[in-house]
């Protein structure tokens, strides 16, 4: 039996097993989200439940399971890995698409009356179980989060993450943690709140200055805080902490208590307090701990803006991480173009040879996501990983596409670069030019300081709109300071909500990176990070632009020249003008020689 048939077996006799447990617990349907208590984007083992009963390994996805139905949701990023990995396992293909019905609505509508749908309450969001409970009872049918019926049947469950947690230190922890409880409790006072309940790992490493390696790819641990204006709490597993750093967190007024211990913490909240809260970074199992009386304070956490606005400070330690990265790449890439045609490179060649030439960096700490290497037709998924049983050869004639980063002390990168491949096509170089001329749009323009962020998608598309093509991901996602390369508030993306918390404002991070996807041909996406910075003021306000933080050349071999305006042609060369000054110093050898030939101004 091949291992696809395998795991549709598998698969099936978990469907199976669900469904016992439904008809036993009287339950209509069952609700799976990719989530753990902590709204995590990237998920330990041990909350991997819709990876274990769907097959389906994509990060993103919603599993319903009924009597006679199952359908996974996946945005357009998955689509093409869905597809090929939900063959023959009895489970629907569901596609999210911007106007139709996602996973919640097909609940809401296909219920029925008076019948139960089942969730883990541990991993719903407050303000999703809000959601859907309402809608629900407008059908006579009822939400039960009470119980994990997953939990019942995944008898095999991976453990809990136990990886020590360590100090983010000065020079590049540029703000004590005393310092940022500080100006948080000034925010609780203004917002008239006794305590606040943070569950976010990214916020939580951040705010206590540590980090770990509980998550992959992103330098954080399994924890919860609550914070009144009197102390603060840190919920951690025993043993993640050695005595000496409970001292330091000690010192600096933070007690630590079991991770487990999370339910009774927050039953203790005293009676009648004010507490902080994100609805939507919070679960509703969580909240159900409070005692009735308390009251919610609901809004935005402070520390995720808090956090979004790296420091001047800070970006001279992100300058550098780039600057390393950027050599890390140059090696790399003078690497690959001697070694085509010369010996077998494959998409996890690739992945390894970049990896190595990033782990010989300072400062380097591990990958920020896993390397996308994805030639020719796979480029086409966007979140394509080549996998051992699967995976292309570099050879022959196309485009290979690499979206990569690294985590390293002082920042966090994400670049998506193409390369050409023997002599991509006339039609895969004007993808290539449409891409950069909306990658260029955007990063040239200039904005109202407080824009909301998904507006300003419309500017990276429109060029790529001028020649009927589209693509379906966001434009930008928020980037971290050695912490989650995705990050919050800000979103570049007309799908997402425009919500006031989205607002750009100086000292953010984001991504730029639209793209083009042919599917069964080939896939283009080119990515920089940027940074928001003042561009002055007028009768009008305050306006921002972007920095490009990203230091590598974007290789003209892929692209038509003559399709590039004079001012973007500029904006190309300006560019690399500046890639080749400030590497230039860090490389010798291959490496050089290779940035100065991709560096090379071009002309019309």
């Amino acid at each position: 039996m091949n291992t696809q048939s395998s795991t549709q077996g598998a698969v099936k006799e978990r469907l199976a097993a669900v469904r016992q447990v439904m008809q036993q617990e009287g339950v209509s349907a069952l609700l799976v989200p990719s989530a753990d208590p902590h709204l995590s984007e990237y998920l330990p083992g041990y909350w991997q439940g819709r990876e274990w009963l769907s097959g389906f390994h994509g990060s993103v996805g919603t599993l319903i399971v009924t009597a006679d139905f199952a359908g996974l949701w996946v945005d357009s990023r998955y689509w093409e890995q869905a597809e090929k990995e939900l063959a023959g396992s009895s489970i629907d293909l569901m596609k999210l698409q911007p106007g139709k019905p996602g996973a919640l609505d097909w609940l809401a509508e296909q219920t029925p009356e008076a019948g139960v749908v089942a969730v883990d309450g541990e991993v719903m969001a407050l303000a999703s179980a809000r959601q859907l409970e309402e809608r629900l009872q407008a059908r006579n049918a009822r939400l039960l989060t009470t119980r994990d019926l997953l939990g019942q049947v995944w008898l095999e469950r991976p453990s809990l993450p136990q990886s020590p947690v360590y100090q983010h230190l000065p020079p590049e922890a540029t703000v004590s943690r005393s310092e940022k409880l500080e100006q948080l409790r000034a925010v609780m006072r203004e917002r008239n709140a006794d305590w606040h309940f943070i569950a976010t790992l990214d916020d939580i490493a951040w705010l206590f200055n540590l980090r770990g390696s509980d998550v992959s790819y992103n330098p954080v641990f399994v924890a919860f805080a609550l914070i009144s204006t009197s102390q603060a709490t840190l919920y951690v597993a025993p043993g993640k902490l050695d005595a000496a750093l409970r001292q330091v967190l000690e010192a600096d007024g933070i007690a630590v208590r079991d991770y487990a211990d999370i339910h009774r913490g927050l039953s203790e909240v005293p009676a009648g307090s004010n507490l902080l809260l994100d609805p939507a970074r919070v679960t509703r199992g969580l909240i159900d701990s409070l005692p009735g009386d308390v009251r919610w304070v609901e809004g935005l956490n402070p520390t995720t803006l808090a956090k979004s606005k790296k420091s001047t400070e800070d970006l001279l330690h992100i300058r550098n991480a780039m600057e390393q990265d950027g050599a890390a790449l140059c090696e790399f890439f003078a690497w690959l173009e001697a070694a085509q045609g010369r010996e077998t490179i494959t998409e996890l060649t690739i992945d390894e040879q970049l990896s190595a030439a990033r782990a010989r960096r300072p400062g380097f700490v591990s990958l920020s996501f896993s390397t996308i290497a994805a030639f020719n037709a796979n480029g086409a998924m966007p979140h394509y990983r080549a996998t051992e049983a699967s995976h292309s050869r570099i050879e022959g004639n196309g485009l290979l596409l690499i979206d990569s980063g690294g985590q390293y002390l002082g920042g966090t990168t994400d670049i998506t670069r193409m390369v050409p491949v023997g002599t991509p096509s006339l039609e895969q170089k004007q993808d290539c030019t449409r891409v950069l001329k909306g990658v260029i749009a955007l990063s040239a323009a200039r904005f109202p300081r407080g824009i909301l962020s998904p507006m300003l998608d419309a500017i990276a598309r429109a060029p790529i709109w001028a020649g009927h093509v589209d693509y379906g991901h966001g434009t930008g996602h928020g980037v971290g300071y050695f912490m989650n390369v995705h990050e919050g508030p800000q979103v570049i993306a007309y799908q997402a909500l425009a919500a006031p918390q989205t607002a750009m404002q100086a000292g953010m991070i984001t991504s730029i990176e639209p793209g083009t996807y042919r599917p069964g041909h080939w896939g283009v996406r080119i990515e920089n990070l940027v940074f928001n910075r003042e561009a002055g003021r007028s009768e009008f306000g305050d306006f921002l632009e972007f920095e490009t933080l990203t230091l590598c050349p974007i290789d003209t071999r892929c692209l038509l020249p003559e399709l590039l305006s004079a001012q973007e042609l500029g904006w190309l060369n300006g560019y690399h003008q500046q890639v080749r000054e400030r590497l230039s110093p860090l490389l010798s050898g291959a490496a050089l020689q290779w940035l100065h030939e991709r560096t090379a101004a071009l002309s019309i």
